[in-house]
């Protein structure tokens, strides 16, 4: 099976927030390529990444960086590709300015932008299985199941606490 998505992030030391994308497209069947490619210090190979990407059968692409974010918005210039941009708190401004740099997109290119951190990385690899899914009826599968999965989980969690509470009040 050959990768849907395309995992960018613009330094190594993103990876422990990122793998968080990954980990939400493997949960989900979906296969990704991923890469370190800067676009500031790598713009040449970030915009071949961009251009190939389709051409090599990926179908979203996934951007994380902190401070400036470029990465998302030189991606989107590049491609007709959906690109999906979380902001990461590598910098004093804990990821407000990477935040406002991701969301702010001259019109005409769009990034979808997620939350700052580990959360919005997760929802980046949910948003991607779920614009895949569009086309994918096992994937949508997947993706409903997912969802219901993770309701299960809030009911569960809802009973233990109505247990306590009625404890608490029997105490």
């Amino acid at each position: 099976m050959s990768p849907k998505v395309l995992i960018l992030m613009g330094s190594d030391s993103d990876w422990e927030v990122m793998a968080e994308s990954r980990k939400a497209l493997e949960e989900m069947g979906v296969e990704t390529e991923v890469h370190v490619s800067s676009a500031h210090r790598t713009p040449s190979r970030t915009g071949a990444l961009a251009r190939e990407a389709a051409g090599r059968g990926i179908q979203v692409v996934i951007c994380g960086a902190g401070a400036a974010a470029h990465l998302a918005g030189v991606v989107a210039a590049e491609t007709e590709l959906p690109v999906l941009g979380v902001p990461l708190a590598s910098s004093d401004l804990a990821g407000l300015d990477a935040l406002l740099a991701t969301a702010q997109m001259p019109g005409g290119v769009p990034v979808g932008t997620l939350a700052v951190g580990k959360a919005g990385a997760r929802n980046a690899g949910l948003l991607a299985a779920r614009i895949l899914a569009l086309s994918d009826p096992a994937l949508a599968g997947r993706v409903r199941e997912q969802r219901a999965r993770m309701a299960r989980e809030v009911e569960a969690k809802d009973a233990a606490l109505q247990v306590r509470l009625q404890a608490d009040k029997t105490a």
